[in-house]
Order: structure tokens, then C-alpha cells, then sequence
């Protein structure tokens, strides 16, 4: 028997389902069929793809896998199986158009809520238990609006979306950074409602004093290592970085040019614009941010560094919750996780989204690159599936923290990871550094 609060619990996925397919379809409404059917770089799925694959993902899983259900043939699920197909292939696929994808994703979501309607959420299986598969599916959503937009700002000609959020003004934090002192705390979550399998499990771990940059690298600041010649001097890099600098001929942040005046613009989602010097720099790989920050006289956190400082509270000695404010869902007044404001926010916009140690922006505005490498947590299950997680472990993939400004609250929190070759740069990712 279902508890009192399912029926409360339906209606609140149902409508995060709705509200999450009301952005995917905002997002892509303004693009031409053209530009959907187009891969916009070998390393990104046509958005058409991406679009097809959110129906499928959840036909598969909320209707295939829980309830038995299928109301498409092998073909499509084999179109839309991201591990059967490499980015590279998937522009010759035979994939859905615009209104038959629309059509799909109508059918499997009439489906799905059907279904929801008659699913027991307290006493299902694994799968559904707590509605851990619906909220699965709200977060590949929101994964793939983020990889969509990252499709976007790499697509030639200017992308003109119909809504757009402003950003209040920040002020810099008063401290360049803050103490952290070592310790154990509570690395993880034992959490099987909304935590992806490399989450788990809740693990101690003891890092030792450091301070960490009490808000992310600015523009402002990535300038002065430019011009300094960081990317022309060797012994800030390490081998791999080099050799990666000088083989893609790479001198400066992806997106940055100089104009005739000489400073330094960018283009964003395809506009010409002079940098935000105050707001973080944002698509640096791997490699630069490790220059950057020999540079400075410092280092990337490690990804537990990280952690603690977003999530651990000394004085009840706890974790905060789900962000480092609390458990409160995120306002406009914690952390920029609207993607329709479309860049990251000026450092130190959201006081009230520090962390107990006074760090600022640890979630939202830019992923943070850390010097971890992916792998599981002490006692990780694959679950529920083996290509979300296990098949990366132990690839040379670094760790990533934090979300971005284009990284829906259904996707982020304090013990969400996020991964990627350290060359990459269509990320909206940034850093911060620890000494």
C-alpha cells in the first residue's frame, strides 16, 4: 500500500518531468532543422540527436525496464544507444526530424505518466524505489540541455534564444581565500532517491589544513598569466599539457580573441563581446588550469578538498545538506543555476550561496576542474546500469565539481560528479586553486 504522501510525491514528478521537457523544447525553438540536423563539432551530437535520445532514455527505462513496455521497435533503440554509437557516426544515423522526434517524445511522456499514475513508489523495486528512476530521468534531461547548449555556443552563426534571464551585479569577495582545516569528514552520500551510482557510498575521509581560493579563477586574472607568457613557458606544464598546448597550437582560453584595440573578447553562443573581467574564465582545459595555477603558486584542489569545502560544516561537524547553503532548493539569491541566463555570473554575486568556510559559487556558473581522477567510491555498485559510470573509471578522466550556469538544480549538488578528458574545453568549466 501506497504511503499518504505518494500521491503528493506523483504530482511533484510529474510536473519537474513536464517543466524539464518545457526548457529542452525552449531551448531548441529558436534553431533552424538545418542547424538541428548539423554536427556542429566531431565531438558533439547533432541536437537533433540529443533530442531523439531524451525520449528514448526514458522510453527505455520508464516504460522498457520498469514496466515491461515498449512502444518502439529495436531499430530506434539502437539509433539512440549512445554506447553502440560514437559521436563521430551518429550524423549518418537514420535519426528522427524535428516534428516526428516531437511526436516520439509526446507518446513515450503520455506513456510515462500513465504509468506514474499506477507505479508504487514506496513499495516497487530497486528500480523505483523512492522514484529513483524518475529523477534518473530528470537528470539525463538536464545533462543533455547542458550538453545542448554546450552544441550551441560551438555553432556557427548566433544563437537567438526566445527567453532570457538577467544577472544581478556582484561584488568581489572580501578574502582572496579561506581556511579549511584538515580533518575527517563525510565524503559521498548514502542517499538512493537522487545520488548516481558513483556517489555512493557516504565514506570517511581525512584531508589534511589548506586554504582554497574563496571564489573562482576571473578572466581578470587568467589575463595577467597570459601576458605574462604562461602558455610559452614550459616548466609550467606538465609533458601531456605541453605536448597537447603545442600540437593544438593553443594560446589562450577557447573562444578568446584580441580585437584591433588589443583586449581580449569573446564569443558567446556565437556574439562578439569584450570579456566580463570579473566573472570566472570559463572553457580552459585540464592542462591550462594546471599551469595556470604553478603559476600562481598553487595547485588544483583534489576532488575531496573540494567536497569538503562545498559541503562539510565544523561546528556541528555534518554536511550541509544537498548544497553548501543547506537543503533550501536554490533561489536566485544561492547560485546562478539558470541556463537562460546564458553566462556565468561576476564573482561574488551570491553571499548567501557560501559555504559554511565562506567559499562562494562552489555550485553554479562554472564546472571546477579538480586533480582527481574518476574513480569509485569504497564499496560502489554499478547501478543501474554499467555504461553511466564503471566503464570510465581508470581512463585518465578528471574529476569535475560544481555545475555551471547552463546545469538545471535536478543535476547539482554538493556530492555530484562530473567527469571529462582533461583537454577538454566546450565544458563551461573553470577552477579555482588551494595553497
Amino acid at each position: 500500500m501506497e504511503t499518504r504522501h505518494a500521491p503528493a510525491a506523483k504530482r511533484d514528478i510529474a510536473h519537474r518531468l513536464e517543466e524539464a521537457r518545457e526548457r529542452t523544447r525552449l531551448l531548441l525553438s529558436t534553431v533552424s532543422d538545418e542547424k538541428l540536423a548539423s554536427q556542429h563539432a566531431e565531438y558533439m551530437s547533432p541536437l537533433i540527436w540529443d533530442y531523439g535520445h531524451i525520449g528514448n532514455y526514458e522510453e527505455l527505462w520508464l516504460l522498457n525496464e520498469a514496466f515491461g513496455k515498449t512502444l518502439s521497435d529495436r531499430e530506434l533503440f539502437d539509433i539512440y544507444d549512445a554506447s553502440i554509437h560514437p559521436r563521430e557516426e551518429r550524423p549518418s544515423l537514420d535519426m528522427l526530424d524535428r516534428e516526428d522526434a516531437a511526436k516520439y517524445l509526446d507518446a513515450v511522456r503520455d506513456s510515462v505518466l500513465s504509468e506514474l499514475e499506477e507505479a508504487d513508489l514506496a513499495n516497487g523495486e530497486r528500480l523505483l524505489r523512492d522514484g529513483f528512476v524518475y529523477k534518473m530521468i530528470l537528470q539525463h534531461e538536464a545533462q543533455h540541455n547542458e550538453t545542448m547548449l554546450q552544441t550551441l555556443d560551438l555553432m556557427d552563426g548566433k544563437y537567438e534564444p526566445k527567453e532570457k534571464v538577467e544577472l544581478p551585479e556582484g561584488t568581489p569577495p572580501d578574502e582572496d581565500t579561506a581556511f579549511i582545516p584538515g580533518g575527517t569528514f563525510i565524503m559521498g552520500t548514502d542517499d538512493e532517491a537522487w545520488a548516481l551510482d558513483n556517489e555512493r557510498n557516504a565514506h570517511e575521509v581525512e584531508v589534511p589544513d589548506f586554504r582554497m581560493d574563496a571564489a573562482a579563477v576571473t578572466n581578470r586574472a587568467y589575463i595577467e598569466f597570459v601576458e605574462d607568457g604562461g602558455y610559452e613557458k614550459k616548466k609550467l606544464w606538465k609533458p601531456e599539457g605541453w605536448d597537447w598546448k603545442v600540437e593544438k597550437k593553443v594560446k589562450a582560453p577557447s573562444h578568446w580573441y584580441h580585437k584591433e584595440s588589443h583586449d581580449w573578447w569573446t564569443k558567446l553562443f556565437g556574439f562578439d563581446e569584450p570579456l566580463d573581467l570579473d566573472a570566472p574564465v570559463m572553457h580552459v582545459s585540464h592542462h591550462e588550469a594546471e599551469a595556470f595555477a604553478r603559476w600562481a603558486g598553487k595547485r588544483l584542489p583534489t576532488e575531496a578538498e573540494w567536497e569538503k569545502a562545498a559541503s562539510w560544516n565544523p561546528e556541528t561537524e555534518t554536511t550541509t545538506g544537498l548544497f553548501p547553503w543547506g537543503d533550501e532548493s536554490p533561489t536566485p539569491e544561492h547560485a546562478n543555476l539558470d541556463h537562460l541566463a546564458f553566462r556565468p555570473a561576476k564573482s561574488g554575486t551570491y553571499p548567501k550561496g557560501a559555504s559554511a568556510y565562506g567559499v562562494l559559487g562552489m555550485v553554479g556558473d562554472v564546472w571546477e576542474w579538480t586533480n582527481t581522477e574518476f574513480h569509485p567510491y569504497p564499496g560502489f555498485e554499478s547501478f543501474p546500469y554499467r555504461e553511466y559510470s564503471e566503464v570510465f573509471f581508470g581512463e585518465g578522466y578528471r574529476v569535475l565539481r560544481g555545475g555551471s550556469f547552463a546545469t538545471r538544480p535536478n543535476a547539482i549538488r554538493n556530492t555530484f560528479r562530473n567527469w571529462d578528458h582533461p583537454y577538454r574545453r566546450q565544458l563551461f568549466v573553470g577552477f579555482r586553486c588551494v595553497e
